[in-house]
């Protein structure tokens, strides 16, 4: 043997040698826990597919259809109300037929997706929802680019996550390219990559934030931004001249502004919410849904312009309207009219259905009523500072993202002169506007997850002896099948050899059992179940079960969609004794019979 490999192996295998590498490793292992590196890689891609697509969208709508739509419904505003009809039309019957749900799209199928689905989009409806908010936007709907620039951005993320699977990318990295992709579409839109990052990273919580997506969504933001500006070039897309200075009193004032947007920005969410789950309830055709909020949007905009003549009109993207607020003179009343007219606006069309997001109408309903408290109440010339306290108001009082309100002002307006004045106006709106929230899917803060479950799949705590109820059976028989069973709170639904969701016990119990011999399992299913993968963590599945939305079990599905198992929080205590009482970890093995077992209540 060669004596200077002899000399190496002593070495090596010398006592104190052995030691200290072991030592390195073990630093070395724990400072690169987390794998950050590979978002050096994943990150990026995100950003720059999100920034081609969102750069075509926003050609699209800014330069090719609203410009010329909006100069003829200037000039002849009778065409504004069949104008809107059409392209809600269009929006409506896309939506209809192209996509499974045409109430799930935009910001709130991305917060939902985080929340409920792992993170999981489904790409098939991708193109006809980008299509339907083109036709939405771009006839004059009340709504702007965020929504199909976050929801694109989002799914484009999701997207990568199942081509990227062998580069060591988890489960738990889906849902952090969804963030990281909606983080890259506001950035791209906005041409705010910093209001971008912060506005995605807000945007799942009422009061806290995404934080594992930090990281991803900055190199995203930016990246997206850069390829947006490379095409479009990097001038701000609202013009809004940047201030200097204010004076003690303005930030007095910007209490009782912040305060007045808190409280009307507390109603319009509260009265969204509800017409919103009132028309998707509605038992008519989602296109005829649309039609109607098309009319209901274009006469609003018919009557504003009857009572004031201009260029200005609460109807379209509206970046425009942003300069002609702060540049050309006003009178409160005007300014007041079209920031409720747009509030209103923005109800017909999104609470119908209309495929998009508000930021625009709500900044823009807060710059008006933050100009007219300057010249009516405050009695200030520094109309700027108080449309950009307004504005970031109504932001935070309406998403719940008091951050985004006043990092977006501070990149809208080039400067941080109203970076102060903004953040108390948005904290005030933020606490008188409460829980309120235009959106329904957003969530208090999940707590702190249990580090060691982390490592478990579903599949090593899931109950795989499943007893299935069938739709069609009525809720009589589904009693009876049940006398010789283990009673259980809940139990899967199957229908046509699918299962579609959980009946349970107490929906039962509600109903007389005079009725039970002709109503059907299916009139008391609840088919909103959360569906996860048995390599999902028993963490992720924990947190998914203890969310704000109780369930009473998730489903195990494979990847073709068949039920291999359910999980149910009973079945997560045995996961949680992984220690035992003399503080040793003992292994925790998986379950014999990976195969689910189904055993189907029958009969009628």
């Amino acid at each position: 043997m060669n004596p200077q490999y002899k000399r190496t192996a002593r070495i090596l295998e010398h006592p104190l040698v052995k030691k200290y590498t072991a030592l390195v490793h073990e630093d070395l292992s724990e400072t690169y826990s987390r794998d950050l590196h590979k978002w050096l890689v994943i990150a990026p891609l995100i950003g720059v597919i999100s920034g081609l697509i969102i750069t075509l969208i926003a050609e699209i709508i800014l330069q090719w259809m609203w410009p010329p739509i909006l100069a003829y419904f200037l000039a002849h505003p009778v065409a504004i109300i069949p104008g809107l009809a059409l392209g809600f039309l269009i929006a409506g019957l896309v939506m209809q037929y192209a996509t499974p749900n045409p109430n799930e799209h935009s910001t709130e199928e991305i917060i939902r997706s985080y929340h409920e689905h792992q993170g999981d989009i489904q790409m098939r409806p991708f193109v006809p929802k980008l299509l339907a908010a083109i036709a939405t936007v771009g006839f004059g709907g009340s709504a702007a680019l965020e929504g199909p620039s976050i929801y694109g951005g989002g799914a484009i993320g999701s997207w990568l996550w199942t081509k990227l699977r062998r580069f060591r990318i988890t489960p738990r990295d889906r849902r952090i390219m969804l963030i990281c992709g909606a983080a890259a579409g506001m950035a791209a839109v906005f041409r705010a990559p910093l209001t971008g990052l912060v506005f995605a990273l807000e945007m799942p919580y009422k009061d806290d934030l995404a934080h594992e997506a930090l990281l991803p969504s900055l190199i995203a933001s930016v990246t997206s931004y850069a390829t947006l500006a490379s095409v479009l070039g990097t001038q701000p897309i609202f013009n809004f001249a940047a201030g200097t200075s204010f004076e003690g009193k303005d930030l007095l004032w910007s209490v009782l502004l912040g305060a007045i947007c808190g409280a009307v920005a507390m109603v319009f969410d509260i009265t969204f919410r509800r017409t919103r789950t009132f028309v998707a309830e509605l038992a008519i055709p989602h296109w005829i849904k649309m039609v109607s909020g098309g009319v209901l949007t274009g006469f609003c905009g018919m009557v504003f312009l009857a009572i004031f003549s201009g260029t200005l009109v609460p109807l379209g993207p509206n970046y425009e309207a942003v300069g002609n607020i702060l540049q050309v003179h006003h009178s409160s009343i005007e300014l007041v009219t079209f920031g409720v007219l747009k509030l209103i606006a923005t109800l017909c069309t999104l609470g119908v259905g209309g495929v998009s997001a508000m930021f625009v109408p709500l900044f823009l309903t807060g710059g008006s009523f933050g100009v007219a408290f300057a010249n009516s109440i405050a009695h200030s010339s520094s109309v700027q500072l108080y449309a950009a306290v307004g504005m970031a108001a109504f932001i935070a009082g309406g998403y719940k993202t008091p951050l985004t309100a006043a990092v977006f002002v501070a990149e809208a307006t080039g400067g941080h002169a109203y970076l102060v004045p903004s953040l108390i106006g948005a904290a005030v709106a933020y606490a008188i506007s409460g829980e309120a929230s235009v959106s329904g899917d957003q969530r208090l803060h999940e707590g702190v997850r249990i580090a060691e479950l982390r490592k478990i799949p579903v599949r090593d705590v899931m109950q795989t002896d499943v007893i299935l109820a069938e739709a069609d059976s009525t809720l009589r028989a589904f009693a009876e099948r049940l006398t010789d069973s283990k009673l259980h709170a809940a139990y899967p639904v199957a229908q046509d050899q699918q299962v579609i969701g959980v009946v349970a016990m107490r929906s039962l119990g509600a109903i007389s059992p005079d009725e039970w011999d002709y109503r059907k399992v299916a009139d008391i299913t609840e088919q909103h179940v959360t569906r996860v993968s048995s390599d999902c963590d028993v963490a992720e599945a924990l947190r998914l079960l203890m969310q704000e939305r109780s369930q009473h079990m998730l489903l195990v599905e494979s990847r073709d969609g068949q039920l291999e198992g359910i999980l149910t929080k009973s079945d997560l205590l045995s996961a949680l004794t992984l220690n035992t009482g003399n503080g040793q970890r003992r292994e925790f093995k998986p379950k014999d019979n990976p195969a689910a077992t189904m055993t189907r209540t029958s009969g009628r």
